[in-house]
């Protein structure tokens, strides 16, 4: 399998290759040169299958002449061994053809960790066997953050340095990311909102020389491998509830695409998904988008969902690439003008083509606590602040007279955002007991201002301290 970037100008690599880079050199982001389609009976062979098997054999086209599947079964099974739920991510029926996908019983509580531990693994294996170092930057709303400093801390060959925004993530998950005190970890809160940090780490990128002497790669969901190790997880729920034989809708709470983007992805590779609806908060570029056709960024403001207060979503760009006809000639001409006016003129041919599959809505603070409360009256379901934005927008999309469920995406327990939870049902979610202590852990960060030279020096100081 060989990847091209969005933009048409980075030499195609192998997935070892987009793995390590990251961000194509041309600032674009890698897709595969073909998209690999599984036949009824392939997805029907999954059915009832360990999650860690999915997942091997669904990452296996994508990673094929550079990791073979056994590998990646190796490398699943031991991703997800240490996630504290026997199905890894189990699905819940909160309402008729209403499910919750939970994928956060990983090590911090949040989705990313489905993708992450395997990432983890993947780098492991794959610069061990080239003998190589690599220094990991990274841009978090929130949940990424941890996930990543969970998965690669102590790590030998691997630095990693997380930009947060400062003040704009709730503090349990801070503290996942600052108590972590491997010598590898670097923390670093950015005086500026999480778009701001989106950008250093682009820009860190595109300095060609930094991004050599510091050999960067990346674990937000620019690096592909994060979209293919999300792609199980619908495929494991879909199975569930009957497909390929029964077709599904799945509903995402998103900021930066990537979530739902792997959903499309499943459904790129045969998997019968009828309907991905995407749910947002006050930061509604996705949904005004749909609505509208109306891409354009406004200021990033707080809410309760602070891991979609975003309006520069990234992943949205390998859409459009598919959208456009894969045309990246016209893909960089729309993302340079985006860049430049804050405005993406999309084609009217390609937006439509994107409301025929995607749906969007928007919920405020007020209704993302009055979701929490009604899930919790009629269902006794404890639903985080993003869960609940997508449990809204899947019941404003059920499909109608058709009997298709709705796959919801769980992304965070709710633990994780205690003071929402509390204000909406009266109830204090507790931490799990292996993370009990978290309030009283020690903390370790720097703040900077949104200043890419002043954040390069500190990430230079910190790989060559680790190097040295």
């Amino acid at each position: 399998m060989r990847y091209v970037s969005t933009r048409g100008e980075a030499p195609a690599r192998d997935f070892e290759g987009v793995l390590l880079a990251g961000l194509a050199e041309d600032g674009g982001l890698f897709l595969p040169e073909s998209w690999p389609l599984l036949s009824a009976a392939e997805w029907r062979a999954l059915r009832g299958r360990p999650y860690p098997e999915v997942a091997a054999r669904l990452m296996a086209p994508f990673a094929e002449g550079s990791l073979g599947e056994e590998t990646l079964l190796e490398l699943a099974q031991a991703a997800y061994a240490g996630f504290g739920h026997a199905a890894t991510a189990p699905l819940v029926q909160v309402a008729p053809r209403l499910f919750s996908l939970e994928l956060f019983h990983g090590p911090t509580l949040a989705f990313k960790d489905m993708a992450m531990q395997m990432l983890g693994r993947l780098f492991d294996h794959v610069l061990a066997k080239r003998g190589e170092r690599v220094t990991i930057v990274g841009a978090t709303s929130g949940d990424t953050g941890s996930a990543a400093i969970e998965a690669f801390r102590d790590r030998a060959a691997i630095d990693v340095a997380i930009l947060h925004p400062q003040g704009r993530t709730s503090e349990v998950q801070r503290r996942q990311m600052t108590t972590v005190l491997a010598p590898n970890i670097r923390n670093i809160a950015i005086e500026g909102s999480f778009d701001d940090c989106q950008d250093l780490v682009k820009a860190m990128f595109n300095d060609a020389p930094f991004r050599r002497e510091m050999r960067l790669s990346a674990v937000n969901s620019i690096n592909w491998a994060r979209i293919a190790a999300q792609v199980p997880y619908y495929a494991y729920a879909a199975l569930a509830l009957g497909a390929p034989d029964r077709p599904v809708a799945v509903s995402v709470p998103t900021g930066n695409f990537g979530n739902v983007l792997a959903a499309w992805v499943a459904r790129r590779m045969g998997l019968p998904i009828e309907r991905l609806i995407i749910g947002a908060n006050r930061n509604d570029i996705l949904a005004r988008f749909l609505a509208a056709n109306d891409m354009r960024v406004q200021s990033v403001e707080p809410s309760l969902s602070p891991s979609m207060d975003i309006q520069v979503s990234s992943n949205f760009e390998r859409l459009l690439f598919e959208l456009l006809g894969r045309d990246p000639a016209a893909t960089t001409e729309i993302m340079r003008r985006f860049r430049a006016e804050g405005h993406m003129p999309v084609p009217d041919t390609a937006w439509k083509k994107a409301t025929t599959l995607f749906h969007g809505s928007t919920l405020s603070d007020e209704g993302t606590l009055g979701e929490i409360r009604r899930l919790w009256r009629e269902s006794a379901y404890l639903a985080d602040p993003h869960t609940a934005i997508g449990m809204a927008a899947a019941r404003g999309h059920l499909p109608e007279d058709t009997g298709i469920p709705v796959i919801v995406a769980a992304t965070a327990h709710p633990a994780k955002f205690p003071d929402a939870v509390e204000r909406a049902t009266g109830f204090r979610p507790p931490l799990p007991e292996r993370l009990a202590d978290l309030y009283s852990r020690e903390e370790r960060y720097g703040v900077l201002p949104a200043e890419l030279g002043a954040v390069e020096d500190a990430v230079r100081q910190h790989a060559r301290r680790n190097a040295a």
